[in-house]
């Protein structure tokens, strides 16, 4: 069966959820574009995330952030994944929930920890305690994704085409979002 989708799929959760892997393969599987925020904002930037957290502070990116957000959302429907921090905005939570729909992969702290420890590229993790940090952000902002519209979990036993099949499963319970077409 063919899948028609009709709102933009708005992927949060904290780093190393799965929100690009996952983003990338569900996009694959709908035949709609897959646009990455942290990759625009890179781009238009020419710089990388944690240059532009140091040179220019959390605040100043946060921003450019929402601002790159709302113009991707402009456009044809497709799936969306958007930095760790970016549902954290009041702003942004309900420019997403106006526009499209914000699915929460929601993963345990152990997996996230699982998938990020050694990467360079989280700049929030430059701490003495990198996984206390990750704990604290987690702590801080389960509760902002616990507003949005839709949540799968993440299991480690998953595989990225799992992990999309339980999105594209509750993506179908919105026929606002998703409708399956006859062949």
């Amino acid at each position: 069966m063919a899948a028609r989708l009709h709102k933009t799929v708005v992927m949060v959760g904290m780093m190393g959820a799965g929100k690009t892997a996952v983003g990338r393969e569900l996009a694959r599987r709908l035949d709609v574009a897959f646009l990455d925020s942290d990759e625009e904002i890179e781009r238009a930037a020419n710089r990388t995330i944690a240059e532009i957290f140091a040179r220019d502070g959390e605040a100043f990116f946060r921003d450019r952030e929402t601002r790159v957000i709302e113009r991707l959302m402009q456009g044809a429907p497709c799936v969306l994944s958007v930095g760790g921090g970016a549902f954290l905005s009041a702003d942004t939570r309900a420019l997403i929930s106006r526009l499209g729909v914000s699915v929460w992969l929601r993963a345990e702290l152990d997996l996230l920890w699982a998938r990020v420890k050694g990467k360079s590229t989280r700049p929030l993790l430059r701490t003495p305690d990198p996984r206390g940090t990750l704990a604290a952000l987690l702590a801080e902002r389960a509760p902002l994704y616990a507003q949005a519209d839709l949540v799968v979990d993440a299991q480690p036993r998953y595989s990225v085409a799992q992990m999309t099949e339980a999105v594209r499963a509750v993506l179908a319970t919105r026929p606002d979002v998703l409708t399956e077409d006859a062949p």
